[in-house]
């Protein structure tokens, strides 16, 4: 657990290598008396770093005596549209392919210039070419499981890779795959690019829940969560109730897991499972966290008998509807907002995605992934809400277009008590404070 959490395989210093060669070479192709006519101030893609770092969400880089000094940023290395490639490639040459599209600034006459551009796309592929590989591990139960990339669910898709998604499916009768944030986030993003991009039809859907997270979402305060409290725990179900409407407007089987703690009492458990069976969807609880495999058989079994009915899975949207339909359908259908609202910004940056010819992408929202909403503070199931787009940028190498809502930061911060205060190598040689 401890190499997994760490450096594991090295493969995300593999993607901020590649990342920051892309950005060297970017650099020195401007030192070297930029034949490409770029345009410094255009320059859009970021350095990156393994590690949350506020201090670096905005530098100046080149200060000296060449002539192209310029602000730039880092973002974290998971936020990076490296990141987001290597987990929707299908092969090494289709990352090759996605790598030489990446769309890196602008020429002073504001054509697009790409990596390929830069003759970079062969290094940054043999950089990767053992991070592509699937990692194969096993659980404490001796189990298979495949971890393997893992781009920020705010900013891009929040999934595992395609590859090793495939290669699970090869090799076993059942998959089960996680996407992060809630419906709002993971599951929308799963299901409208991922599976897009890859031709997958998921035969199920579990939508995971806590009694800790409904109370906390009916304003339950955190040092209460583990209490019996009914009062919070009914305020909250609403939330639960919004990510299984969510769900069932993409595939009609939807099952609800309620992830069992030893807080969690009988009442409570009644109450969401009555709750549930209101919905109209399945409902097992779900004991692994202390008990291991034998607390998911149920569960599981209850999947199986769900994944031999028919599915009827379908997409959300038409990818070559305009990008700002495909926006207001997400919005109006998994955020349930009310209306749309969109910078200047944004506005200019449509247009000029229009103009590349690329509005027939996917969208991938950057969002809040403590409400439904762009707006962390509103819980549990803010409906009639007005969303704000304040940007958007093409990830022409991933292959779809982020659009930014609310406050997001791609670079995190430390908290003002950060992990690494409690991790140390006692007497023995052992780390500790991981976990």
């Amino acid at each position: 657990m401890e190499d997994i959490n760490l450096h594991f395989t090295g493969d995300i210093h593999a993607m901020t290598t590649a990342n920051n060669l892309l950005c060297a070479a970017l650099d020195n192709h401007l030192f070297q008396g930029n034949e490409l006519n770029i345009n410094p101030e255009t320059i859009i893609f970021p350095r990156a770093m393994d590690m949350n770092e506020r201090a670096l969400r905005n530098i100046t880089v080149g200060k000296g005596k060449n002539n192209f000094e310029r602000n730039d940023s880092f973002v974290i290395t998971v936020a990076s549209e490296i990141m987001a490639i290597l987990c929707l490639a299908s092969d090494i040459y289709d990352l090759k392919k996605r790598l030489g599209n990446i769309l890196v600034a602008y020429t002073y006459d504001n054509k697009p210039v790409y990596a390929k551009d830069l003759k970079v796309e062969g290094s940054l592929t043999v950089l990767l070419k053992d991070a592509i590989k699937p990692n194969l591990v096993q659980t404490l139960e001796g189990n298979p499981a495949i971890i393997h990339g893992g781009p920020f669910a705010n900013i891009a898709h929040g999934c595992n890779s395609l590859i090793a998604t495939n290669l699970a499916l090869s090799l076993s009768d059942y998959t089960v795959t996680e996407a992060g944030f809630g419906s709002d986030l993971g599951a929308e993003k799963f299901l409208d690019i991922k599976c897009r991009i890859g031709n997958l039809k998921p035969d199920c859907i579990v939508v995971n829940a806590t009694i800790r997270s409904l109370k906390y979402n009916g304003l339950c305060p955190k040092e209460e969560l583990k209490d019996e409290n009914i009062k919070y725990l009914k305020n909250g179900l609403c939330n639960l109730e919004v990510h299984v409407e969510n769900m069932k407007q993409y595939s009609n089987n939807v099952i609800v897991c309620l992830n069992m703690f030893n807080t969690d009492t009988k009442k409570e458990i009644n109450l969401v499972k009555k709750f549930v069976k209101g919905l109209g969807v399945d409902f097992e609880i779900c004991e692994a966290h202390a008990k291991g495999g034998k607390g998911a058989v149920k569960l599981a079994k209850k999947i199986i008998k769900l994944c031999d009915k028919e599915s009827k899975f379908n997409f959300l949207y038409d990818v070559n509807e305009s990008i700002y339909t495909k926006i207001d359908t997400i919005s109006k259908n998994i955020y349930h907002a009310k209306k749309v609202i969109y910078s200047e910004e944004a506005l200019e940056s449509m247009k000029k995605i229009e103009s590349l010819g690329y509005s027939n992408l996917p969208i991938c929202i950057a969002k809040t992934q403590y409400s439904i909403s762009d707006d962390p503070k509103k819980l549990g199931y803010p409906k009639d809400t007005e969303v704000t787009v304040r940007d958007m940028k093409v990830s022409a190498g991933a292959g779809f277009i982020v659009v930014y809502m609310g406050n997001i930061m791609t670079m995190p911060g430390l908290s003002k008590e950060p992990a690494y205060k409690n991790i140390d190598i006692d007497d023995k040689g052992n780390i500790v404070g991981l976990f």
